[in-house]
């Protein structure tokens, strides 16, 4: 492996700021730009993904498997989250960042040939490996080139980046998955990846090395390693409520629940003062707002008769305002009012969450879930850019990559579980037999099936979930003290020695 090094005058430097410098300024245009195309590759995908997933599931005869082909990206990226930030912080984010691209696209390929659901599962989680890679490296790449002030405005861009492709990616998922077939959704993807790979490489080889770690920490790998096994286990025995799935919970419950509370920081789950409530909230707020969002388009297709490319469009609205909430929480004179935009946020998607089962009335018109989605995707850009930039602020030196992490195996522990619980309530409720006749219009009516309590269940207990967040909100700002530190105090890392970060 190669480290990174500083490579001329250019080179991007949170250390040596000039105060005109914007994120589009020469000395950082090129990084913006490739990381801007990274996240734009993932949105695309993930709008493209959600539209065509109701059909996919479909075709391959697995519905009752619908939520863990989302889960099951989400348990992947738990172990390469942590592992790449150890590789961050050990040998800098460029060989994360682009092992993480090529297994992400991999696993498309594989998901896009799967000729049975459990094999489209497994391709979700080699893409949620790559995707585990890539997201901690571009935070660990925003700590280590930009200067704290520029970091809302790039956590904004991130927003940003996604607003062309929820606008253009349901609408051509939709059609390629009606006129073609939804397998070329997963197929076509990877193509796009060679423009962020031009992009990003001369920006990348550029980045200065930061404080870079002897040696990985193989006990969090390990740890890592034990939560994704867990949370396998438990989504596995979720597939079927009886006896026999009561081996493998107590199995994962073992392995999840102690490794996870040595991995996250100490206080995380009691949301203890500073970083170990902005985690909780990360974990609470991508969860709750996923595992509904998860279920837009299979409820708009199967109970109202609404083709794929509508009932993809519907979120579009969500990534939009998403942006305009991340841009809101990026201005200067909105900084000391941080933790109230989070709360506000959190309220907002708490909204949104109760508002869309409104569409499981006949006489509501099924755009209330695109106005929902306006309000719930403003709450996210709220609370999620802002959970970012206050992690980056409360990092020491050279543990942003640890740290980010965190924040990142929060976020997917929280999408694996209320994702996990969501589909239990959905086939608790009787949606395990709902069946899209190939996604088109009148599906619901051909095969006779309604169960809309089975998503009022759903959009329940992730909008209760939100609220908890609301009230996490009030615990994100670190404890003043005077004397030494404490757990409770700003990022409330323990000692070296093997203790989590």
């Amino acid at each position: 492996m190669t480290t990174l090094d500083s490579r001329g005058p250019d080179t991007a430097s949170p250390s040596a700021p000039v105060d005109g410098d914007t994120v589009l300024s020469r000395r950082y245009r090129a990084l913006t730009l490739g990381i801007i195309s990274v996240v734009s590759l993932v949105a695309f995908e993930a709008s493209a993904v959600n539209t065509a997933m109701p059909v996919a599931a479909h075709a391959l005869d697995g519905v009752e498997l619908y939520a863990f082909a989302f889960s099951g990206y989400f348990t992947a990226s738990l172990f390469a989250m942590v592992l790449s930030g150890e590789w961050c912080d050990r040998r800098g984010p460029l060989l994360p960042l682009f092992t993480g691209i090529a297994g992400f696209c991999a696993g498309l390929l594989i998901s896009g040939s799967a000729q049975q659901m459990w094999m489209f599962v497994g391709g979700r989680a080699v893409q949620g490996v790559g995707g585990g890679l890539v997201i901690v490296a571009l935070y660990v790449v925003v700590g280590r080139a930009y200067p704290e002030r520029l970091r809302p405005a790039v956590l904004a861009a991130f927003s940003a980046a996604w607003v062309l492709p929820v606008i253009v990616g349901p609408l051509a998922a939709g059609t390629v998955t009606e006129q073609l077939s939804w397998r070329w959704v997963f197929l076509a993807i990877p193509v796009l990846v060679l423009l962020p790979l031009c992009v990003m490489l001369p920006a990348l080889r550029a980045l200065p090395p930061g404080d870079l770690t002897p040696a990985m920490d193989r006990r969090r790998i390990l740890l890592a390693l034990g939560v994704a096994a867990g949370a396998g286990l438990l989504q596995y025995a979720a597939q079927d409520l009886g006896w026999v799935s009561l081996a493998p919970a107590v199995a994962g419950l073992a392995l999840l629940v102690p490794c996870v509370l040595r991995l996250l920081p100490t206080g995380t789950f009691r949301a203890a003062r500073g970083l170990p409530s902005v985690i909780l909230l990360r974990g609470i707020a991508a969860g709750a707002f996923l595992g509904a969002e998860s279920f837009i388009p299979l409820m708009l297709v199967s109970e109202r008769g609404l083709s794929a490319t509508l009932a993809g469009l519907s979120l579009t609205s969500g990534g939009l305002s998403w942006t305009l909430g991340s841009y809101t929480q990026s201005r200067p004179r909105l900084e000391p009012h941080r933790e109230r935009l989070m709360g506000l946020g959190m309220l907002l998607i708490a909204l949104a969450l109760g508002m869309a089962p409104l569409a499981l009335l006949e006489p509501v018109p099924v755009w209330i879930v695109a106005v929902a989605w306006v309000i719930g995707g403003y709450g996210m850009g709220l609370a999620v850019s802002s959970a970012s930039v206050l992690l980056l602020k409360l990092s020491r030196p050279g543990e942003e990559g640890g740290n980010s992490a965190s924040l990142q195996v929060s976020d997917a522990l929280g999408n694996i579980v209320l994702l996990g619980l969501g589909g239990v309530l959905f086939v608790s409720f009787g949606g395990g037999s709902v069946a899209a006749e190939g996604g088109h219009a009148g599906a619901a009516a051909a095969t006779g099936g309604s169960h809309p309590a089975a998503f009022v269940a759903v959009y329940v207990a992730m909008a209760t979930v939100a609220l908890v967040g609301a009230l996490v909100t009030t615990r994100l700002r670190p404890k003043a003290t005077t004397g030494p530190a404490t757990a409770d105090d700003v990022s409330s890392i323990p000692p070296a020695g093997g203790a989590p970060r």
